[in-house]
């Protein structure tokens, strides 16, 4: 993670975004829209329409903390490229989503596995204008602030297969309402388009065994029956089921894996 650094944010919450930042991020808006309108849910085309983001410059933390806090009482907080566990959690359970103020290259235009400013703000912050997403992800920060190391890596595939990569069905069609698939131009086509990914009824216990990797294309996802079903799974004993899941141990990886470079 030495290659990208944070950039600082002055007493106004503003960054200092250079002409080159605006033109990866006018680029990246552009072609993510081409085609998120017809494969993302309607709780996140909404949460676009309020957000307005804009197309030619790169937005600033203040305006979308003006909707967030209007909608769901969220806001989102500047934050260096990587956290600990502690804070990321924590932050989530006082209703702030952590956003590194970085923005990936052009050379990594089409892919990078930290979490840029793109992927924070666009795939993410949409969704957050939802009561019932907001209230999920509340409730997970909540819970995982108070678990244990072992208890997080179950919590970790829940959030992977929801708030990242999670689908919803949608009068009929399934839609995707995962940031990590809506940041993402050659996942949004893959995760509805292609016929090499499994794509699987939400079951609570299957997506916490279920193991993944995050540098390639998941050949599972989970589907909801709707986006409410969030605001349901928060009402429960989630830790419960964290238990149950540790007790039955992991499913079988449907991947190969990760070649080590040994050199």
């Amino acid at each position: 993670m030495a290659k990208y650094v944070s950039k600082p944010v002055n007493s106004n919450g503003l960054i200092a975004w250079e002409p080159h930042e605006n033109e990866v991020w006018r680029d990246l808006v552009s072609r993510q829209l081409s085609i998120v309108h017809q494969r993302a849910c309607r709780a996140y085309l909404d949460g676009l329409d309020m957000l307005k983001l804009p197309r030619d410059r790169v937005p600033q933390l203040p305006e979308i903390n003006g909707v967030l806090l209007k909608q769901t009482g969220w806001q989102v907080e500047p934050v260096p490229a990587l956290i600990n566990f502690d804070r990321f959690f924590g932050l989530l359970a006082e209703k702030k989503f952590p956003v590194a103020t970085f923005l990936r290259s052009k050379e990594e235009f089409d892919y990078l596995q930290e979490p840029d400013f793109f992927h924070e703000i666009f795939g993410h912050c949409a969704m957050l204008t939802h009561p019932d997403f907001a209230a999920f992800t509340e409730t997970y920060g909540k819970l995982g602030k108070c678990a244990t190391e072992r208890e997080r890596v179950f919590l970790a595939r829940l959030y992977w297969f929801t708030v990242e990569f999670g689908l919803v069905k949608e009068s009929g069609e399934t839609k995707i309402y995962g940031g990590g698939i809506l940041s993402s131009p050659g996942e949004t086509l893959y995760a509805l388009d292609s016929d090499k990914p499994n794509r699987e009824a939400f079951d609570l216990l299957t997506v916490m065994r279920t193991p993944y990797r995050i540098d390639i294309m998941q050949p599972v996802y989970y589907c909801l029956d709707c986006i409410s079903d969030l605001y349901l799974l928060s009402q429960k004993d989630l830790m419960s089921d964290v238990h149950l899941a540790d007790k039955k141990g992991l499913l079988p990886p449907l991947f190969k894996p990760k070649e080590i470079d040994h050199a």
